[in-house]
């Protein structure tokens, strides 16, 4: 494909992480349950299309999350692919779990406001931060990587906009706590540029390393990629993004679709960034997935590519 073409802008990274999101917080969205060996089709197609980190799923208790309650059945179809597999685990027995199966990645997610806390994990936000201490000792005394999920860093469907400052606090905690790296999630889309800008800079000023931060936008307002491009201006080189656009979140009801990975690839490609993904398999793959759940995808690049196959 000779589009688009590409044209660079000063000051961007070289190269971009994609932390594919698609298989777990995508799938984990849907009102049916996936049937096992098509999740693990999905994740060893987005592999083959040459994602590098693919969230596999959640070891959360079932009726947290029933869409992902075959974790254990479907780790096994997918942990000897030479990619990283991260995977969430809540508390001390989902790190057992992740553990068992041999996981050398895991992630906890914490709230950066209290009504999200409550309604996500029933705690607070410090006995949320009081749970994941354990874990996340544990996991880095094993020698497991651990990523921290931030939720609402940009607004609170309950609490309405976020000082920045009380999502810095949660972040340094994260931090302080072991994390290796962090995800600032806009989870109900409400972020817009400047903002993630005085975010970010406020995290690098108060001694968050950039390397450690990546951003995990949804597309509710149709920002998601202004912020994301915010945020590599920042110098930021992780992004989350998901396959097809699918996802949301289930305790956020005004949650839409993640930035979908296809349409972060196509403006990176003409910013000639390299992310190391084929785009013509990604949108192949995100295609097959979304006749897998009977309806289009949202990804706009999924949509215009496929038709131009027609």
């Amino acid at each position: 494909m000779t589009l688009p073409m590409t044209v660079p802008a000063p000051g961007l990274p070289a190269r971009v992480r994609i932390h594919e999101v698609g298989a777990r917080d995508g799938l984990q969205n849907e009102k049916g349950t996936v049937p096992t060996e098509v999740k693990a089709e999905f994740v060893r197609r987005l592999a083959d299309a040459g994602l590098t980190t693919i969230e596999a799923t959640s070891f959360v208790h079932p009726k947290w999350v029933p869409q992902l309650a075959d974790a254990e059945q479907l780790y096994p179809l997918v942990g000897d692919l030479p990619v990283a597999l991260p995977v969430l685990v809540p508390n001390e027995r989902g790190l057992d779990r992740a553990l068992a199966l041999g996981a050398r990645r895991v992630a906890v997610f914490a709230s950066a406001t209290e009504s999200f806390a409550k309604a996500n994990l029933n705690r607070t936000v410090d006995e949320a931060l009081a749970m994941f201490e354990p874990v996340v000792a544990r996991a880095k005394a094993s020698g497991v990587h651990v990523r921290g999920y931030l939720s609402m860093c940009f607004g609170d469907p309950w609490e309405g906009a976020v000082p920045v400052p009380q999502v810095v606090k949660v972040c340094k905690a994260l931090l302080d706590m072991g994390c290796d790296e962090l995800s600032l999630g806009d989870t109900i889309g409400v972020a817009t540029p400047g903002h993630v800008r005085a975010l970010l800079t406020e995290l690098t000023e108060q001694g968050a390393p950039v390397a450690a931060l990546g951003v995990h936008f949804h597309d509710t307002y149709g920002q998601a990629l202004a912020n994301t491009y915010a945020a590599l201006e920042h110098g930021v080189t992780t992004v989350d993004a998901s396959a097809g656009g699918l996802g949301g979140c289930p305790y956020a009801k005004s949650a839409t679709g993640n930035l979908a990975t296809e349409d972060l690839v196509w403006m990176l490609r003409g910013l000639g960034i390299d992310t190391g993904v084929d785009l013509d398999r990604l949108v192949a793959t995100s295609a097959w997935m979304a006749d897998q759940l009977g309806r289009p995808s949202p990804s706009r690049t999924v949509r215009a590519l496929s038709h131009k196959e027609q």
